[in-house]
């Protein structure tokens, strides 16, 4: 599935990365709103939900190399956090669900969390 598809079940707004969304395939999903999850229980190449809106999540999102990042419960990031995405070519989207319905739309269309793929070395 790519992020295309991810976007048109989410019904989410793209804020940035639209020219992205066709090439990246999602294979997983991660829905955390403390960073220290994320920096813990992500790989590389994940999606990652989320309400955290500050520039610390774009960061991080960098620095472990995910796919993208879906904001949910309709929370816009402010724009230095849409600029320093943009910055870095990373994809944002935004969508109205919480993040459980948002997890569950995605698992109904069957990607996988974290921990499903990889379970070894897992605390």
């Amino acid at each position: 599935m790519n992020l295309k598809d991810v976007q048109r079940l989410l019904q989410a707004e793209v804020l940035t990365g639209e020219e992205l969304l066709d090439r990246i395939e999602i294979e997983m999903v991660c829905g955390s709103d403390l960073i220290s999850d994320v920096l813990a229980f992500t790989k590389e190449k994940t999606l990652l939900l989320t309400g955290l809106t500050n520039p610390q999540i774009i960061r991080t999102a960098e620095m472990i190399e995910l796919s993208g990042i879906v904001f949910v419960r309709g929370k816009k990031p402010g724009d230095d956090v849409i600029k320093l995405a943009e910055e870095h070519h990373f994809p944002l989207l935004l969508t109205k669900f919480p993040l459980y319905e948002t997890c569950g739309i995605l698992y109904s269309a069957g990607l996988k969390g974290c921990s499903e793929l990889d379970t070894v070395g897992r605390g």
